[in-house]
């Protein structure tokens, strides 16, 4: 037995203007919508003093640079040596004591400062000159700034005086001794700052000189030994 036929499909329904949903134009057209303005900040100017101190900066740097690379090259080339110090001669005049550690004493001696460079002068800065006596500090004088000129030797007359110092009491007895032995041995130190010129170029550093003096007693102590150095 045969199946029996499908059954025709029903018809569409009429066109009717409720069935047919109709876009906005504002909607199907996306570039009529209004944009927002973009706001954007004013661009400031740098302020001239700001430029002025940049290039005064820049300037400054050049300049340094440059003068340090002259320095080297020129002390390079160069190579200078360092002032010499030498105490050639010397006087003991007093030694005594007011009670057993308050000791006054009064020693002057010659001081040989030597510039051993033969193109460069130099200049004494600062010099301050102190007297120990077995590394206890006695006396002591500041001299005055001066200039040597390239290969010069120049003697400078230094006076030391010790008014009511006080030794420990082993230092004490031990100074004493030493002067009835007709043996005095005292320690001299220079602390100073030499500068070097060419031309704008300078150059400075400081210098220890250190000598070890041996004289006989007072008060006509003179100068029997020595032993100098002098060190960066």
């Amino acid at each position: 037995m045969d199946p029996p036929p499908p059954l025709p499909l029903p018809p569409p329904p009429p066109y009717t203007p409720a069935n047919h949903i109709v876009l906005p134009k504002q909607a199907r057209h996306h570039d009529h919508i209004p944009k927002q303005p973009i706001l954007r900040r004013p661009r400031r100017r740098t302020n001239p003093m700001v430029w002025l101190g940049a290039v005064l900066c820049l300037v400054f740097s050049l300049l340094l640079i440059f003068f340090g690379i002259t320095t080297l090259i020129i002390f390079v080339g160069i190579k200078p040596q360092s002032p010499v110090l030498d105490i050639p001669a010397a006087t003991l005049s007093v030694i005594y004591f007011d009670s057993p550690q308050f000791l006054n004493g009064d020693i002057t001696f010659l001081a040989n400062f030597t510039n051993p460079n033969r193109k460069l002068g130099v200049k004494f800065e600062y010099l301050n000159v102190e007297l120990y006596f077995s590394g206890s500090l006695i006396a002591s004088e500041v001299v005055e700034p001066f200039r040597q000129r390239a290969g010069e030797v120049r003697l400078i007359q230094v006076h030391l005086l010790s008014s009511l110092v006080y030794l420990q009491p082993n230092l004490a007895i031990r100074l004493l001794k030493q002067e009835q032995r007709n043996r005095v041995v005292y320690e001299i130190k220079a602390n100073f700052r030499v500068k070097f010129e060419v031309g704008v170029v300078h150059y400075s550093y400081a210098l220890h000189g250190n000598c070890v003096i041996e004289m006989t007693s007072p008060p006509n102590g003179a100068l029997i030994t020595r032993h100098c150095t002098t060190k960066r």
